[in-house]
């Protein structure tokens, strides 16, 4: 394990890893996974899924393929920074965390990261084929525990 001196050495060991992905969460929420006092109340969770994220059923009982929503990642710092802003402006006074794995990590299957044509920087982690929603529950999870943290980044970005 290496020590990090400045952020200057982070940013540096940050751009050797190819293909890494993130996600900033605020502290002591789930990385993949949402819970009510995490999103506005205007949002809808279904199961810690956030609908608007994903394609679903018009049931709203199977989730569905697209290459275009799921769950969002950045896979740049200039994006991880602007997200982490947004965080942190949104949950002031709150510790964020930020949650990420390597882009070829051993994920679930029929899940898969995709790059968003829309925003630099942006990846999503979709589905490939049609699932339950229960499915892409525990497969969220999975990802989860396959994901390490870096506690508290306020003090890095």
């Amino acid at each position: 394990m290496e020590q990090f001196k400045s952020l200057s050495d982070l940013r540096d060991a940050i751009k050797e890893i190819e293909g890494w992905i993130a996600r900033p969460t605020t502290h002591l929420s789930h990385p993949t996974l949402y819970r009510k006092r995490d999103v506005d109340e205007s949002e809808i969770l279904l199961k810690g899924v956030r609908k608007k994220d994903w394609f679903f059923s018009d049931d709203e009982k199977w989730v569905l393929p697209h290459d275009q929503m799921g769950l969002s990642f950045s896979s740049s710092w200039q994006h991880l920074k602007g997200v982490f802003k947004l965080k942190e402006k949104n949950n002031s006074g709150k510790k964020v965390n930020v949650y990420w794995v390597l882009e070829k990590a051993d994920i679930p299957s029929d899940l898969e990261f995709v790059i968003d044509r829309k925003k630099k920087g942006h990846f999503f982690l979709t589905v490939t084929k049609r699932m339950t929603l229960s499915q892409l529950v525990i497969k969220l999870k999975l990802v989860a525990k396959r994901m390490s943290v870096i506690e508290n980044v306020g003090s890095i970005l």
